[in-house]
C-alpha cells in the first residue's frame, strides 16, 4: 500500500510542476521508453540465473501484501512451543515423537493453523525437536547448526531484492546510454531547422530523465520494501531458535518462551502479562 502511495507522490511531484510550465506530451518519446525497457530486461537477465529471476518475479508482489508477521502470529508460535515443551517436561522427549514426525496430524499443531500453514516454520521446528528427541547432539552443536541454517535462509531470501536493487542502481547509466544515442542521432541532423533539432535534443534527454526517475523513484524503493519483508520473515526462526535452546539448557517452558518473546520487535512483542494470560487461557 505505502509503495503505491509513494509511486503516486513521485509521479505527481514530477508531472504536475512540469505540466505547469510545459507540455507533458513532450515526455512521450516511444523510442526512449523502448530502449530503456530493453536495457532493463537485458541487464537483469544477463546479471542473474533462472533461479534468481523467478524468485525476483515472485518477490515483486510482496510489498503489495499485508504482513502476516504480527503480535497474534507470534503469540500463536510461543503458545505452540510452550505446549510442546510442556508435554516434553511432563511426559518426556519421546512423547512428542509423533507430533514432530507427522505435524499434519498432530493435535498440538492443528490448534495453530497459521503456524501449521507455514511449511518452512513447521519444518524448522520439527527438525530440531527431532534432534532433541534423538539426543545425539548437545545445545552448542544444535545452536551452531541453527545459525548456519538461518544464515543460509537469509542469504537465499535476499537474492531477489539484491538483484532488483542492482538493476535499479544501473538504470541512470542506461538512461545516459539512451540519451547519448539520441544525441548521436541529433548530430546527424545538424542541417535541420532549430525547432527540429531542439525537439530531437529534448527527446534524447528524456532517456536520462527516465533512467534516473525509474531508478530512484520506482525500482530502488521496490527493492527496499522487499528487503524489509525478507528481514521481517526471518525473525520467526530466531524466536524458535532461542526458545528451543533455552529448553535444552534446562529452563522451564514458561521461561523458555520468555526468551523467545524478548527477541521480538517492539511492535510485535506481547507484554509478559499478556503472554502469560494467553498461555493460561489456552492451557485451560
Amino acid at each position: 500500500m505505502y509503495l503505491l502511495i509513494g509511486y503516486v507522490i513521485v509521479l505527481a511531484s514530477v508531472l504536475v510542476p512540469f505540466a505547469m510550465h510545459g507540455s507533458v506530451i513532450a515526455l512521450w518519446v516511444p523510442s526512449e521508453y523502448a530502449a530503456i525497457f530493453g536495457l532493463f530486461i537485458g541487464g537483469f537477465v544477463a546479471s542473474n540465473g533462472s533461479k534468481v529471476i523467478k524468485s525476483s518475479v515472485r518477490a515483486i508482489g510482496l510489498p503489495f501484501k499485508g504482513s502476516k508477521y504480527n503480535r497474534d502470529l507470534y503469540v500463536d508460535l510461543l503458545s505452540l512451543l510452550y505446549e510442546l515443551l510442556a508435554k516434553v517436561r511432563k511426559e518426556g522427549l519421546m512423547s512428542i515423537e509423533s507430533d514432530v514426525e507427522t505435524p499434519d496430524s498432530s493435535p498440538i499443531f492443528s490448534k495453530y493453523p497459521r503456524i501449521a500453514s507455514d511449511h518452512h516454520v513447521v519444518e524448522f521446528t520439527c527438525d530440531y525437536l527431532r534432534m532433541m528427541v534423538g539426543g545425539n547432539l548437545n545445545a552448542f552443536e544444535i545452536e551452531n547448526l541453527m545459525d548456519m541454517e538461518i544464515e543460509t535462509h537469509h542469504r537465499e531470501a535476499h537474492q531477489a531484492p539484491h538483484a532488483i536493487d542492482e538493476i535499479g542502481q544501473a538504470m541512470p547509466a542506461f538512461g545516459i546510454v539512451v540519451c547519448v544515442m539520441g544525441v548521436v542521432n541529433t548530430m546527424g541532423a545538424v542541417g535541420e531547422p532549430p525547432a527540429v533539432l531542439g525537439k530531437m535534443i529534448a527527446g534524447a534527454l528524456v532517456g536520462t530523465f527516465l533512467g534516473i526517475l525509474l531508478s530512484y523513484g520506482f525500482i530502488c524503493p521496490l527493492a527496499t520494501q522487499i528487503k524489509q519483508k525478507v528481514e521481517e520473515s526471518g525473525k520467526i526462526f530466531q524466536v524458535i531458535k532461542v526458545v528451543l535452546l533455552a529448553s535444552m539448557n534446562g529452563y522451564a517452558p514458561q521461561v523458555a518462551v520468555e526468551f523467545g518473546r524478548k527477541v521480538l520487535y517492539a511492535n510485535d512483542r506481547p507484554t509478559f502479562l499478556e503472554l502469560e494470560r494467553e498461555l493460561k487461557n489456552r492451557k485451560g
